[in-house]
């Protein structure tokens, strides 16, 4: 019998060279693939320490596929990841929202291009080495879970697959908790098996995105007011791309008592600053919806909700607008909500989907 072809993305990490081993245990025929994303301009030096885009990602995946004996081939993303990942978290600092470009790239590059790829090739499935689980229900619905390991769980950033990638996505580390995975990786003898997970923005090698943008736009950054609740001016900001809501820290202004980054005006160039309790609200709206059913929300529905990557599921109540926007009413007044973030919604450990916060 045949086996079942699978492309797996392979980062350098742990996690990515586990999900192949253990995909080959499991009878797939694996293909290693490392996405070539850095742009031409990068400092290769920086960038060979820098995560998933470094040059030594490159080293080490190989290195995996040799010693798994796969297939290895590393293929050029860099022009779509120029333009729907680090493009758009230009334009959303600009526009004084505060992005994530992981859900950009894992929409646009990882689960979209790399699928396409891997189709052109006669290769049926995709792997990543995520913490999340797939599921096909009873219902013939393919279901996005969140993964065993808790402190992992990565289907925040997962929430715009669609059942048509989800019927051909497999990711076998949602059954496994961190731990495991290394000791895993030990037993095997991956040179990769204690190399720590990358924290920061993978295109920017010193995590200064503020620079990052500055040096990477025609448009002008402009000075202007830090302004309170009331509207009296405060002070002088250094431009909208330094800020982002609940900020305290860098504000390069001080006051008799601690304050916050409360709203980015975008229109009038002003930061508004108010106290820890101004940061706090009860509701949301989210647009550009992705409903992993493919089944937009027709009803009230009662959920749990994330509004960031770290923060703790809070249940709410969703609204539906249209099929593309909803509002969201929490039972306990939320921190620090964000535009430009996502808000997820969940029901149990099944993802339902999710937007971008407006």
């Amino acid at each position: 019998m045949k086996k079942k072809k699978v492309m797996v993305g392979l980062s350098g990490g742990v996690d990515s060279s586990v999900a192949a081993a253990i995909l080959m245990e499991s009878g797939y025929e694996v293909i290693g693939v490392t996405m070539q994303i850095w742009p031409d301009n990068a400092d290769m030096e920086s960038a060979s320490e820098n995560g998933c885009c470094s040059i030594t990602a490159v080293d080490d995946a190989r290195r995996i596929a040799n010693k798994l004996g796969i297939a290895y081939y590393v293929m050029n993303f860099k022009s779509l990841f120029q333009d729907k990942v680090i493009e758009y978290f230009k334009e959303e600092y600009l526009n004084g929202r505060t992005p994530n470009p992981c859900i950009a790239c894992n929409k646009y590059i990882k689960f979209e291009d790399l699928l396409n790829k891997a189709n052109a090739m006669g290769i049926e499935f995709i792997s990543t080495g995520h913490y999340a689980k797939v599921e096909q229900g009873e219902d013939g619905l393919f279901y996005l879970k969140k993964s065993d390991d808790n402190m992992k769980d990565q289907t925040y950033a997962l929430y715009n697959l669609t059942q048509a990638q989800l019927s051909k996505v497999l990711m076998p580390l949602g059954f496994y908790e961190k731990t495991r995975v290394r000791e895993i990786a030990r037993s095997l003898g991956f040179s990769v098996a204690n190399k720590k997970d990358s924290q920061e923005i993978c295109f920017i090698e010193d995590n200064d995105y503020a620079r990052f943008i500055r040096e990477n736009t025609n448009k002008k950054i402009e000075i202007g007011d830090f302004i309170d609740l009331k509207g009296n001016v405060l002070g002088k900001h250094k431009g909208l791309i330094y800020y982002t809501i609940g900020q305290r820290k860098g504000l390069g202004i001080t006051f008799g008592k601690p304050m916050y980054v409360v709203k980015i005006d975008i229109e009038n160039n002003r930061v508004v600053l108010g106290e820890d309790k101004d940061l706090f609200t009860n509701e949301l709206m989210a647009d550009n919806l992705n409903i992993i059913s493919g089944k937009p929300f027709e009803d009230i529905q009662q959920v749990e909700v994330k509004i960031r990557y770290s923060s703790k599921l809070a249940k709410a109540k969703l609204y539906p607008i249209d099929e593309k926007k909803v509002k969201v009413v929490f039972d306990e007044l939320q921190r620090a909500v964000t535009p430009g973030q996502a808000a997820v919604f969940y029901k149990n450990d099944i993802v339902l989907g999710g937007g971008t916060i407006v």
